[in-house]
């Protein structure tokens, strides 16, 4: 049965900038939302401590949850080699600090989306270097997932995978037993496509899952497309919330998911408004994850598990 994960999306900001809140205070808060795990993020300022990756690991474990992945964001696509050599000695030690969490998933990407290259041009940069990482990974027991992502907060340009399209040709390059995709349904709105018709085509490689919503502020779906789609910035007409009240469909993703077998993580980005909304988010998913995962008892969900099979 697929596990639950939480990540700080509310809190980037006060652990990634202005120190204003302790990872130690944000293990704390998560811990009261009865998840099995916590997504980490390579960003927080106190991670810049090696010394604190083996304490932090402890104070969740401490808790009854796991680590299971860690989000970092390499870009692979540019032109100068010895910038994409830097970036592939970064995911190395994001691998390394993956490991010394205990976490089983560090996340890739490709990279920024140059206009200077071609779609075959950046493919090809961004598979040579996942596949460079790859046997580093592997020998630290560490999966690399690579997302349909938008775009870090702080690149110039967006995803160069963003397109499905695009995303498939650089995935159908990497064939690994230690690389998967890390499916994430808001961010195919975001390049003005269709989430489910993009888990159709990759839902055979998916081994984690991005869990969170988004919402139309004004304007349909077609606006979104016609307006939004691959645009620099993020889309004026979306919003995130509270999970199973926006635009995915989470019937058709887990039942999806279900078919091929998943039975991987699912780490929720939400609660932009505050713990209690993403406590709501928590017990929808738990409700969804029961209903098409029956045959595991309930405990399963509400426990957290020191040493589950990740």
């Amino acid at each position: 049965m697929p596990k639950l994960a939480a990540f700080p999306k509310a809190y980037m900001q006060a652990l990634c900038k202005d120190g204003t809140m302790a990872v130690s205070q944000w293990i704390a808060l998560a811990s009261t939302l009865g998840v099995q795990g916590l997504e980490w993020y390579a960003g927080f300022l106190e991670m810049q401590d090696r010394a604190n990756w083996p304490l932090f690991r402890n104070q969740v474990e401490d808790r009854g949850m796991v680590i299971p992945m860690v989000c970092c964001s390499p870009d692979f696509t540019h032109p100068d080699q010895s910038f994409r050599e830097q970036e592939i000695a970064k995911q190395k030690g994001w691998i390394d600090m993956t490991h010394a969490l205990g976490g089983s998933y560090c996340r890739v990407l490709s990279g920024q989306r140059r206009p200077v290259l071609t779609i075959d041009e950046g493919i090809q940069l961004a598979a040579e270097a996942i596949q460079e990482c790859l046997p580093y990974a592997a020998e630290r027991g560490v999966t690399l997932i690579i997302e349909n992502h938008y775009k870090d907060d702080f690149w110039e340009y967006p995803e160069f995978a963003q397109k499905m399209d695009v995303f498939c040709k650089l995935i159908a390059k990497i064939d690994h037993p230690n690389f998967g995709v890390n499916y994430d349904p808001s961010n195919t709105y975001l390049a003005g496509e269709d989430p489910l018709e993009l888990l159709k085509r990759v839902s055979h490689r998916v081994v984690t899952m991005h869990a969170s919503d988004r919402f139309l502020i004004e304007g349909t779906i077609d606006d979104l497309r016609r307006e939004e789609g691959g645009s620099t910035g993020y889309a004026k007409r979306l919003s995130h919330g509270e999970i199973g009240k926006g635009l995915n469909d989470y019937d058709a993703i887990f039942a999806e998911l279900k078919r091929v077998g998943f039975d991987g993580w699912v780490s929720i980005e939400d609660g932009m408004e505050g713990i209690e909304q993403l406590g709501r988010s928590v017990a929808f998913l738990k409700q969804k994850l029961a209903q098409y995962w029956p045959a595991e008892t309930a405990s399963s969900l509400t426990n957290g598990l020191r040493n589950p099979t990740i």
